[in-house]
């Protein structure tokens, strides 16, 4: 009933840090089951769909979403961990409008290809692109200004940084590791969908979030099995 999914909506929302499938299960009185359910559909909801590049001064950079060896049991850390870095970990690229938007995509790798193809899909040409001294991402300098910052070296030259982005991903690791805990590779894209919203609404109130997502809702539909994987053919 709307008793139900209103406050969750409200709550997914307006948490700074995000809310947690335990934590709505016990403030609105459903299943921790049908909580983490109600929160995958309402986070489908917060997916913008925009198209539009971005433009202007942006940042691009990527990190590595995984657990933490020093939390982890001796038998987990051998058996998840296999490298250093972000070996067996997923890859998150992001870019970031100055004093604007984000937007984020689950990575497969960081070769040159994948890198600066997803920067054209996002950036207008002709924009500003300041990123670090990965070398994938040498080439764009025929599209755009491309300005780099060697981070062995320093994390600022005059307005060429990428500390706008580096700060998000410290926004989304908080999310991550302190509310959500575990996060099932498959499901990552939809949690960067709901810190995405919520960054890009930053500057909007309580109020103005809620309506944006309930004008939102219509024609997204997400069933059980399909969250599950429990729809597809074998």
């Amino acid at each position: 009933p709307l008793e139900k999914w209103l406050p969750a909506v409200w709550m997914l929302l307006n948490c700074k840090n995000g809310i947690s499938s335990w934590e709505l299960h016990r403030a609105i009185g459903v299943t921790q089951k049908t909580a983490w359910f109600m929160l995958h559909r309402i986070r489908l909801a917060m997916q913008t769909g925009s198209f539009a590049k971005m433009s202007g001064h942006v940042e691009v950079d990527e990190t590595f979403i995984g657990g933490k060896a020093r939390n982890m049991q001796v038998r987990a850390r051998h058996a998840k961990i296999t490298g250093r870095g972000g070996v067996d970990k997923a890859m998150v690229v992001g870019v970031l409008e100055r004093g604007g938007r984000v937007r984020l995509s689950v990575g497969a790798d960081r070769t040159a290809e994948a890198l600066r193809g997803f920067v054209r899909a996002n950036v207008a040409e002709g924009s500003t692109v300041a990123t670090d001294a990965l070398g994938s991402y040498v080439g764009l300098g025929g599209d755009y200004t491309h300005e780099v910052v060697d981070h062995a070296i320093e994390y600022v030259n005059g307005t060429v940084h990428t500390n706008g982005i580096e700060n998000f991903w410290s926004l989304l690791k908080r999310s991550l590791h302190g509310t959500y805990v575990s996060v099932e590779p498959w499901h990552l894209f939809r949690y960067l969908d709901e810190r995405a919203f919520s960054f890009n609404e930053r500057k909007s109130t309580d109020l103005g979030r809620f309506t944006l997502v309930l004008r939102m809702v219509t024609g997204k539909r997400l069933t059980y099995d399909e969250l599950t994987g429990k729809g597809q053919a074998a």
